[in-house]
């Protein structure tokens, strides 16, 4: 019988399609037509503009206008409902065990058994330890299965019905040691070359999908490739995430609309009457704290019968907004609700040697909101620096059988965080800087080679902007980490630049760290304390990236040349990398050169010695 997953904390780690070790034996998480909810229960999460931004991802040719439903995971199973009422199921998976009883060969090697589930009802090994074989096949669309290992141990030879095992020829544990022998004919094929892709020794895809229990109706003809079941990159979840904050651009139509029935804006024609119009008491507080700019676009939608809504804006655009806004603040706050922010005094941070930093917030209460649209496998994919998901290619799994899913799961998590606004004007004159232009070069060229390497249609240079605020924003978790009480593995952060084609967040530069949980809807405040204390910490920072523990390996790297890491710069475990828990493009975009000087001495660096 297939085993039935009730841990919501297991489901909002590991989503469809993933593989989990359990005490007995291993599984596949199961579609959502697996996941069953209490019928008293219907644990929907509401944000609209997520649920907008999913929909279009997953129903972008669709006529129907409801939304897709955000869902929590289904809670543990109440003991006095019944076991059934509410579970993930998960499939057997893979099918194929080896048994736990080793034989010595004549040449001293150790081996074991390999055998298919349908044997183990038997006499002969029923009552024997047995465990899941821990190599698979997929392909890069998803799709996985069992590897055909009668075809596989005899290749081109032919297949015998003999028993097969699995051989240790060494002690290392590498797969150049395991060997698949079959015990009639002796044939036999060591695990390495199931690695390689030359000859195809895993044959064709099939379309297999395990977790919805079928095969791909659109079929499947990619070379499979060696699987570890139990390895990071079996399944990489695909998700989009926004923060729950009010959105800025429907307050202002709002605005706009209550004065345009009123006749005041109407004859704003062009944006050189507005300032005239702005003069009058009551417009001037209705639209402060709004730029000129945005106050036309505004009066030019509703002219045409545009609404302005967030759900059609990038993600981190409204965000960024919301956080640059933020009132100052005051004795008299009392933070609640999901959303509170409010800026930092400068003179309690302002510095000399900070002078590209406009603006400290505290984020004292932030409601993030995941949702899982897709996973992959082999190859992490994310958003794009906008924080939007353009559309799904194959390489991403579904959740479901069904063409369109009318729910995806999602996660709420309850925090707090900082942020920091950059001024536009000193990071934008940092970028027409000779040496600075040489170093953007020389990570194009990486990311030219990445490309070549791993195609991405959809795959940008996110620019120079994000490389540096990205650094920053890694150095700042590690040395923040050792005083707010929170470990750095839980620390997350969301980065902020233009767009590289400049169609979205002009001028727009920032840093969120934030974290948060979702058992508590409180927070410990220790982030927050952090951001009164920032001058100190980002000073820590940019001491201890000077000089990396690798270097001069790691400030010598040239990402045009190397075969593993395209996408960074001086950039290494030792020095930047994070969990993946941390990092929103998972250890990409890194340079600690663009940030402090390194013994390389590029003299690209934003901030010099004396920070």
């Amino acid at each position: 019988m297939d085993n039935q997953l009730r841990s919501s904390q297991l489901i909002t780690t590991y989503g469809p399609g993933a593989m989990v070790e359990l005490t007995d034996s291993s599984i596949i998480v199961g579609g959502l037509e697996d996941w069953k909810y209490p019928k008293d229960q219907a644990c929907s999460v509401s944000e609209p503009r997520l649920a907008a931004k999913v929909t279009k991802v997953l129903r972008p040719h669709s006529p129907r206008k409801n939304a897709i439903l955000l869902k929590s995971p289904p809670p543990p199973a109440d003991e006095h409902k019944g076991q059934d009422a509410s579970f993930v199921k998960g499939w057997k998976f893979p099918l194929w065990f080896i048994s736990q009883e080793v034989q010595v060969t004549p040449e001293k090697y150790r081996r074991r058994r390999l055998v298919h589930r349908d044997a183990l009802h038997n006499g002969k090994f029923e009552k024997k330890s047995v465990v899941s074989v821990r190599f698979v096949r997929a392909c890069r669309r998803g799709h996985c299965g069992d590897i055909q290992w009668h075809s596989f141990a005899h290749g081109d030879l032919g297949s015998c019905p003999g028993e097969l095992w699995v051989e240790e020829r060494g002690t290392s544990g590498d797969l150049s040691d395991v060997w698949i022998v079959c015990g009639i004919c002796q044939a036999d094929r060591c695990m390495r070359e199931a690695a390689q892709r030359e000859g195809e020794p895993l044959k064709r895809c099939n379309g297999s999908r395990p977790w919805l229990n079928d095969l791909d109706p659109k079929g499947c003809n990619e070379v499979n490739r060696l699987l570890v079941r139990n390895a990071s990159n079996s399944s990489f979840p695909r998700v989009m995430s926004v923060i729950s904050i009010p959105d800025q651009a429907a307050w202002l139509t709002g605005r706009v609309m209550e004065h345009w029935e009123s006749g005041n804006l109407q004859a704003v024609t062009v944006k050189e009457v507005l300032p005239l119009l702005l003069g009058q008491p009551a417009l001037k507080h209705a639209f402060e704290g709004f730029e000129e700019e945005e106050i036309f676009r505004t009066i030019e939608a509703v002219r045409g019968g545009a609404q302005v809504s967030g759900s059609e804006r990038p993600i981190k655009e409204v965000e960024f907004e919301a956080l640059s806004r933020a009132d100052s603040e005051s004795s008299g706050d009392d933070p609640g609700g999901d959303f509170f922010v409010r800026e930092l005094t400068r003179t309690t941070w302002r510095s000399p040697d900070l002078d590209c930093i406009k603006k400290i917030v505290l984020v004292h209460r932030l409601r993030e909101v995941t949702a899982l649209i897709g996973f992959t496998r082999f190859e992490p994919l994310g958003t794009d620096i906008a924080g939007d998901v353009l559309k799904l290619d194959v390489k991403t799994a579904p959740l479901t059988a069904a063409h369109e899913p009318d729910w995806v799961p999602c996660v709420e998590n309850r925090g707090e965080g900082l942020f920091i606004q950059f001024d536009p004007e000193v990071l934008e004159a940092w970028m027409n800087r000779e040496e600075v232009l040489q170093r953007q070069q020389a990570l194009q060229e990486g990311f030219k080679k990445r490309q070549e390497d791993h195609p991405n249609p959809e795959a940008v240079f996110p620019g120079i902007a994000f490389y540096l605020l990205h650094s920053i924003s890694h150095l700042l978790i590690q040395t923040i980490a050792l005083e707010c009480g929170y470990p750095a593995s839980s620390l997350r952060e969301r980065i902020y630049v233009p767009a590289p084609d400049g169609s979205a967040m002009k001028g727009s530069y920032g840093i969120l760290i934030f974290t948060g949980s979702t058992d508590s809807h409180g927070t410990l405040g220790g982030l927050v304390e952090s951001a009164r204390d920032i001058r100190k910490h980002l000073k820590r920072a940019f001491a201890a990236s000077k000089l990396c523990s690798n270097d001069p390996i790691c400030s010598s790297h040239d990402p045009g040349n190397h075969s593993q890491n395209h996408l960074s710069g001086a950039a290494c475990h030792a020095c930047m990398f994070l969990s993946e828990t941390s990092c929103e493009q998972f250890n990409q975009y890194l340079d600690r050169a663009l940030v402090v000087p390194t013994i390389d001495a590029l003299g690209c660096e934003l901030f010099g010695e004396s920070v």
